[in-house]
């Protein structure tokens, strides 16, 4: 054999066993898509988009496309209809979903936010509330049958103050016109969610007197749900999701107001970014983040208070019978801080 030719053999020896190897140790990474539906775009939701921007989800084999939904109803249509397989919304949701007979039940398995996210907004500033100050008075609520106009609900019974018969209540306004409302002058106090009520307070049209969240207790407030039958399809996937919501809730735990506003930026870019670190600061503040996904019995009876309260609620439905642990209690058990 001329040297031509043994260069030639010995060439494509070499080449042949590159092959070879770079095959044996290449790993292929497959990733599983997940659509998640959110009901709104807010800063309530910190650690999901934690999860998104720290690569929590990716890291998981996850290829996540998100979606906004303005609505609880809109959000559950797209969740029933297929549209998208997870949704964040309001645990009350899977409970009216129950209520209509559904022989698919929308099943929360994965908690984010652990009290209501709303505030009361007066247009004076007072060093002490009282609350009886509210009797008389125009107040600027929430849609119906919705967590935040329930829990704000539940929280003025509390005090006393029967909403439909002592206060000349609002309810006809969009979700989208509450706050160019309430700046144009209606009302003379309005449950505000964040950033919309420290964006009033710089703005020098309302301050922030009270916490509905800090009023009205611990609820199942916001949580990823997806119906049984693509969770007991995709079990997997399910894990591997929760998995990284909990990496982004310890991370959210562990890090300061500073660098979780760096993190969730991204998603709210034309929010100043003073307004982003109180908003943040407000909700760790009062513990609204939950630090694991887990549903407990008691938060799930709290929310059953609530709705029963409101009069939306036909029956009580078990907690077993729309709650699934397994897979936030395996992400607490297995993903270190």
């Amino acid at each position: 054999m001329n040297n031509r030719k043994r260069w030639g053999f010995t060439l494509s020896v070499v080449l042949l066993l590159s092959l070879i190897a770079s095959a044996c140790g290449t790993k292929t990474e497959e990733t599983t898509k997940v659509r998640i539906g959110e009901v709104t775009r807010s800063l309530f939701y910190a650690p999901q988009y934690v999860a998104l921007s720290q690569g929590f989800f990716k890291d998981e084999g996850l290829d996540v496309e998100l979606t906004t939904t303005p609505g609880g109803d809109k959000t559950m249509t797209a969740l029933l209809s297929n549209a998208i397989d997870v949704a964040l919304v309001g645990s009350e949701t899977s409970i009216y979903v129950s209520q209509q007979g559904s022989d698919d039940p929308v099943i929360n398995f994965a908690q984010l936010t652990q009290t209501d996210g709303t505030f009361l907004v007066a247009r004076t500033k007072v060093d002490k509330l009282d609350w009886n100050a509210l009797k008389g008075k125009v107040f600027l609520g929430q849609r119906k049958g919705g967590m935040p106009q329930m829990a704000g609900e539940f929280t003025l019974k509390k005090h006393n103050i029967d909403p439909q018969k002592d206060l000349q209540l609002i309810q006809n306004i969009d979700f989208a016109n509450i706050v160019s409302a309430y700046a144009s002058g209606t009302g003379e106090y309005v449950q505000l969610f964040e950033p919309q009520a420290s964006i009033i307070e710089k703005e020098g049209k309302g301050y922030v007197l009270a916490s509905f969240g800090v009023e009205s207790g611990q609820l199942p407030y916001t949580v990823f749900m997806s119906k049984q039958s693509f969770i007991k399809a995709n079990p997997a996937t399910i894990q591997k999701f929760t998995n990284a919501i909990q990496r982004a809730q310890l991370w959210v735990a562990a890090k300061s107001v500073d660098e979780i506003t760096e993190a969730v930026l991204p998603y709210f870019k034309d929010i100043d970014v003073a307004i982003v670190k109180n908003v943040v600061k407000r909700y760790k503040d009062q513990g609204s983040f939950a630090t694991d996904g887990i549903v407990d019995e008691k938060e799930w009876n709290n929310l059953l208070d609530v709705m029963t309260s409101a009069g939306e609620l036909k029956e009580k439905v078990a907690w077993s019978k729309l709650v699934n642990n397994t897979f936030a209690e395996k992400a607490k058990s297995n993903v270190k801080k």
